[in-house]
């Protein structure tokens, strides 16, 4: 049996079908380029006869893309599959997917049908798309659901018929993962030229197995798993495709399954999809949530500063995530404290360090979010040298039908230095002011903006990250003023550069 598992991403197709996450075809288009780039092998593109839209999309789909298999969704009725197979006439590989419901409950209370007509109805549309192409795809509706002794019937027939992929979906989550397990090896034992074709998992999460059932599919012989990113999908959502992919990466030495995705693609296009659909992602989430590679507890951070690998299962490159994140709260330890400080260039004495982590325990109790310019104002000012560039003046002009405008001055070692920049707010204007002055080669990485108090007299607190020559130094300002405190900001990270 081939040890190549193929990644079949419906996240255009199923993933779609979640109401408010609807797509354009120029976004499904980008969708697609990024799932080719990310080495997804089959791409299910739409379900063409659902509307004009959609037979819009597989089209230009199919002419956008190159090495995937475009695939179009079908129920097993004709006048679904020509329109199928029209919507494909530009893929360079096309694929129909048809097929039809299994269960009990399908075909007696959703089709009104029997299992003889089924069966008939099962061959019959297999033999009907294969008049367009050679890569034809059954799904077997409710198959966790489905007798295994019938479905194996079903299965054996479609594939008599000329399916070269036979999906069997857990359709509506029910099953515990060692029953799909059995189900699928049940098929694999049982079905007369069942090598003929690749078995296909397609889980929901209605009980979050999911991706458990998709794991004990592919142990007992299934060899595409349906998938999409993030897990979007119909009611609790589909099999994720990160999750599988990383698991047979992690683990390879135990299961021998490899997939022709580039892992490091994958935080990218979390949050491609995310930001498109609106779907924001949950924080611990697997993978690509926030807190996937993030550590709070002081016990863990410790472990994770000393090696990765005492807590981390997976190193954050392998998806795209450039490292872990230590954060701050109350249940970090000093071995967290220190490293944050000297992140942000402190270099502190042991009993400096020991002060100021009981003072930062009072905070972290008090706030949810501890911040860098927290922890600064709690190493105090005397550990910082004098500012040699100071704020020593600062005008903006804004407002509506105006191009916003920035006058600063500031004082060098002593001495009175003036520039005026337009920019694309005020901003923007008085940072370009700034660097007008100082003419360093200063990249802007980060901005954050956070309330201290509440109101429209509010005191703003400015943290700014910024690049020069690949060393990152922090700035922090707070004001009233948001424009004044991100100038403060920005010139305290400049205080920080080597002296030129």
């Amino acid at each position: 049996m081939s040890n190549k598992l193929y990644i079949f991403d419906t996240t255009l197709r199923d993933g779609e079908q979640v109401p408010g996450c609807q797509l354009n075809t120029v976004e499904k288009i980008e969708v697609a380029k990024a799932l080719q780039d990310l080495g997804v092998d089959v791409i299910e593109a739409g379900f063409p006869i659902s509307s004009p839209g959609d037979f819009e999309s597989v089209v230009e789909i199919s002419k956008a893309v190159t090495w995937p298999t475009i695939c179009a969704l079908t129920r097993a009725v004709q006048k679904d599959i020509d329109v199928a197979a029209e919507s494909l006439q530009y893929a360079k590989k096309g694929r129909i997917h048809t097929g039809i419901g299994t269960s009990y409950y399908h075909i007696h209370h959703k089709l009104h049908s029997t299992p003889e007509d089924i069966l008939e109805r099962a061959a019959e549309a297999v033999k009907y798309a294969k008049k367009y192409v050679e890569d034809v795809e059954f799904y077997a509706e409710d198959a966790g659901r489905t007798d295994n002794e019938y479905l194996a019937k079903v299965v054996e027939a479609v594939i008599k018929a000329g399916a070269t992929v036979v999906n069997i979906p857990d359709t509506t989550g029910y099953c515990l993962p060692h029953e799909f397990g059995e189900k699928i090896k049940f098929l694999m034992d049982n079905v007369k030229g069942i090598e003929k074709a690749t078995i296909a998992t397609h889980c929901h999460n209605d009980l979050g197995m999911a991706t458990a059932n998709t794991i004990a599919g592919i142990i007992n012989g299934a060899r595409q798993a349906e998938v999409t990113i993030n897990g979007i999908g119909e009611r609790a959502g589909n099999t994720s495709l990160e999750e599988v992919v990383m698991i047979l990466k992690s683990r390879y030495k135990a299961l021998g399954i490899s997939t022709n995705i580039n892992t490091k693609k994958i935080y990218g296009t979390s949050r491609l999809i995310s930001t498109l659909m609106n779907m924001p992602v949950q924080p611990n989430k697997a993978i690509v949530g926030r807190n996937a590679f993030a550590h709070s507890s002081g016990i863990h951070q410790d472990g994770v500063l000393k090696n990765r690998e005492n807590y981390e299962i997976m190193d954050p490159t392998d998806v795209g995530i450039n490292e872990s994140s230590i954060l701050l709260t109350a249940r970090s330890g000093r071995a967290a404290l220190k490293h944050r400080l000297e992140l942000m260039g402190f270099d502190l004495s042991k009993e400096k360090l020991n002060e100021i982590y009981e003072q930062f325990l009072k905070i972290a109790d008090k706030k949810k979010d501890i911040r860098d310019d927290d922890i600064a104002l709690l190493a105090g000012d005397a550990t910082r040298q004098e500012k040699r560039i100071k704020l020593d003046f600062l005008q903006v002009v804004t407002g509506k039908n105006l191009i916003p405008m920035a006058t600063v001055r500031l004082d060098i070692a002593g001495e009175k230095f003036d520039a005026t920049a337009a920019g694309n707010g005020p901003v923007d204007s008085a940072i370009k002011a700034i660097k007008q002055i100082i003419r360093r080669q200063v990249v802007i990485e980060e901005f954050l903006v956070q309330a201290i108090t509440r109101g429209s007299d509010d005191i703003g607190k400015v943290h700014m990250q910024v690049e020069y020559n690949e060393t990152i130094y922090h700035g922090f300002g707070a004001n009233t003023d948001i424009i004044t405190a991100s100038a403060e900001a920005f010139l305290d990270a400049i205080n920080k550069l080597p002296v030129v």
